[in-house]
Protein backbone atom coordinates (compact mmCIF):
# COMPACT_ATOMS: atom_id res chain seq x y z
CA UNK A 1 0.00 0.00 0.00
CA UNK A 2 1.20 3.49 -0.86
CA UNK A 3 0.20 6.88 0.49
CA UNK A 4 -0.07 10.13 -1.43
CA UNK A 5 0.57 9.11 -5.02
CA UNK A 6 0.58 12.61 -6.58
CA UNK A 7 -2.24 11.94 -9.08
CA UNK A 8 -2.10 15.53 -10.35
CA UNK A 9 1.06 14.66 -12.31
CA UNK A 10 -0.64 11.96 -14.38
CA UNK A 11 -1.34 12.19 -18.12
CA UNK A 12 -5.06 11.39 -18.16
CA UNK A 13 -6.35 10.16 -21.53
CA UNK A 14 -9.93 9.37 -20.44
CA UNK A 15 -11.83 10.16 -17.27
CA UNK A 16 -15.11 9.05 -15.73
CA UNK A 17 -16.43 10.20 -12.35
CA UNK A 18 -19.73 9.81 -10.55
CA UNK A 19 -21.07 10.37 -7.06
CA UNK A 20 -23.16 7.51 -5.66
CA UNK A 21 -25.21 6.95 -2.53
CA UNK A 22 -23.40 5.20 0.31
CA UNK A 23 -25.69 2.18 0.11
CA UNK A 24 -25.42 -1.40 -1.14
CA UNK A 25 -27.27 -0.27 -4.25
CA UNK A 26 -24.69 2.50 -4.79
CA UNK A 27 -21.83 -0.01 -4.45
CA UNK A 28 -23.48 -2.38 -6.92
CA UNK A 29 -24.09 0.47 -9.35
CA UNK A 30 -20.40 1.45 -9.10
CA UNK A 31 -19.40 -2.00 -10.34
CA UNK A 32 -21.97 -2.03 -13.15
CA UNK A 33 -21.00 1.46 -14.32
CA UNK A 34 -17.33 0.47 -14.27
CA UNK A 35 -18.00 -2.53 -16.49
CA UNK A 36 -20.00 -0.37 -18.91
CA UNK A 37 -17.50 2.48 -19.01
CA UNK A 38 -14.50 0.23 -19.55
CA UNK A 39 -16.39 -1.63 -22.28
CA UNK A 40 -17.03 1.72 -23.99
CA UNK A 41 -13.31 2.49 -23.74
CA UNK A 42 -12.36 -0.96 -25.06
CA UNK A 43 -10.58 -1.86 -21.83
CA UNK A 44 -10.90 -5.33 -20.21
CA UNK A 45 -12.94 -4.98 -17.04
CA UNK A 46 -12.91 -8.20 -15.00
CA UNK A 47 -10.20 -7.24 -12.51
CA UNK A 48 -11.18 -3.58 -12.44
CA UNK A 49 -14.80 -4.46 -11.72
CA UNK A 50 -13.72 -6.67 -8.82
CA UNK A 51 -11.54 -3.90 -7.40
CA UNK A 52 -14.38 -1.39 -7.69
CA UNK A 53 -16.76 -3.84 -6.00
CA UNK A 54 -14.39 -4.20 -3.04
CA UNK A 55 -13.52 -0.50 -2.70
CA UNK A 56 -17.13 0.64 -3.09
CA UNK A 57 -18.26 -1.96 -0.57
CA UNK A 58 -15.61 -0.71 1.87
CA UNK A 59 -16.74 2.89 1.30
CA UNK A 60 -20.31 1.88 2.16
CA UNK A 61 -19.43 -0.33 5.14
CA UNK A 62 -16.53 1.58 6.69
CA UNK A 63 -16.56 5.05 5.13
CA UNK A 64 -20.23 5.91 5.36
CA UNK A 65 -21.42 9.09 7.00
CA UNK A 66 -25.21 9.56 6.99
CA UNK A 67 -26.21 11.92 4.21
CA UNK A 68 -22.82 11.75 2.46
CA UNK A 69 -22.13 9.97 -0.82
CA UNK A 70 -19.00 8.29 -2.12
CA UNK A 71 -17.28 9.10 -5.41
CA UNK A 72 -16.00 6.70 -8.04
CA UNK A 73 -13.43 7.89 -10.55
CA UNK A 74 -11.84 5.91 -13.38
CA UNK A 75 -8.82 7.33 -15.19
CA UNK A 76 -7.23 5.80 -18.25
CA UNK A 77 -3.72 7.20 -18.36
CA UNK A 78 -1.64 7.91 -21.43
CA UNK A 79 0.52 4.82 -20.88
CA UNK A 80 -2.59 2.58 -20.71
CA UNK A 81 -2.66 2.30 -16.92
CA UNK A 82 -6.14 2.24 -15.43
CA UNK A 83 -6.45 4.12 -12.14
CA UNK A 84 -9.49 3.48 -9.95
CA UNK A 85 -10.32 5.90 -7.14
CA UNK A 86 -13.05 5.64 -4.51
CA UNK A 87 -13.45 8.61 -2.18
CA UNK A 88 -15.52 8.52 1.00
CA UNK A 89 -16.19 10.82 3.93
CA UNK A 90 -14.28 8.93 6.64
CA UNK A 91 -10.69 10.12 6.37
CA UNK A 92 -10.22 9.07 9.99
CA UNK A 93 -10.61 5.41 8.98
CA UNK A 94 -7.57 4.50 6.91
CA UNK A 95 -7.92 1.00 5.45
CA UNK A 96 -5.38 -1.64 6.41
CA UNK A 97 -4.90 -5.24 5.44
CA UNK A 98 -5.77 -7.18 8.57
CA UNK A 99 -3.93 -10.17 9.94
CA UNK A 100 -4.70 -13.72 8.84
CA UNK A 101 -8.32 -14.42 7.91
CA UNK A 102 -9.91 -17.68 8.99
CA UNK A 103 -11.68 -19.75 6.33
CA UNK A 104 -15.08 -19.20 7.98
CA UNK A 105 -14.67 -15.41 8.42
CA UNK A 106 -17.33 -13.38 6.62
CA UNK A 107 -15.17 -10.29 6.12
CA UNK A 108 -11.56 -9.13 6.03
CA UNK A 109 -10.62 -10.21 2.50
CA UNK A 110 -11.47 -7.07 0.49
CA UNK A 111 -8.10 -5.35 0.48
CA UNK A 112 -6.35 -8.67 -0.14
CA UNK A 113 -8.50 -9.03 -3.25
CA UNK A 114 -7.64 -5.48 -4.31
CA UNK A 115 -3.92 -6.20 -3.81
CA UNK A 116 -4.21 -9.43 -5.82
CA UNK A 117 -5.79 -7.72 -8.84
CA UNK A 118 -3.94 -4.37 -8.75
CA UNK A 119 -0.33 -3.63 -9.62
CA UNK A 120 -0.34 -1.13 -6.78
CA UNK A 121 -2.85 0.48 -4.47
CA UNK A 122 -2.89 3.01 -1.69
CA UNK A 123 -4.64 5.80 0.16
CA UNK A 124 -4.54 9.55 -0.44
CA UNK A 125 -5.66 11.75 2.40
CA UNK A 126 -8.09 14.34 1.12
CA UNK A 127 -9.52 17.49 2.54
CA UNK A 128 -10.87 16.65 5.97
CA UNK A 129 -12.87 14.52 6.39
CA UNK A 130 -12.30 12.64 3.10
CA UNK A 131 -9.89 9.98 1.88
CA UNK A 132 -9.39 8.32 -1.48
CA UNK A 133 -8.47 4.66 -1.83
CA UNK A 134 -6.98 3.97 -5.24
CA UNK A 135 -5.70 1.06 -7.28
CA UNK A 136 -3.81 0.88 -10.56
CA UNK A 137 -3.74 -1.79 -13.23
CA UNK A 138 -1.03 -1.57 -15.87
CA UNK A 139 -1.39 -2.80 -19.47
CA UNK A 140 -0.66 -6.48 -19.83
CA UNK A 141 -1.58 -7.27 -16.23
CA UNK A 142 -3.70 -10.31 -17.01
CA UNK A 143 -7.28 -9.50 -17.91
CA UNK A 144 -7.19 -6.37 -15.78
Amino acid sequence: MTRNSAPEMMDVKRNFAIQLSSTRRGARLARLLTERQLDDWGVPSRGAAQIVAELASNAVLHGRVPGRDFRLRLKLLGDGTLRIEVTDARGDRVPRVRGPVTPDAESGRGLRIVAAFADRWGVDEGLVPAKTVWAELTPGHGDR
